[in-house]
């Protein structure tokens, strides 16, 4: 098997990122990332999964 295969793996870092999100507090979209969280020292969780905002 490729080490290439599966992206990260346990116990890698993560790469810095750039997201746009919608800031319910503010009602309006705005930017993130994970340097910005490391710089305020946030715990941060990163998951995904397929088809979100679908019809089911």
């Amino acid at each position: 098997m490729s080490e290439n295969c599966c992206g990260l793996q346990i116990g890698q870092m993560v790469p810095d990122f750039k997201l746009e999100i919608y800031e319910p507090s503010k009602s309006d979209f705005g930017e993130i990332s994970l340097e910005a969280q490391k710089a305020k020292k946030k715990w941060t969780i990163l998951f995904f999964y397929p088809a979100d905002f679908t019809f089911v």
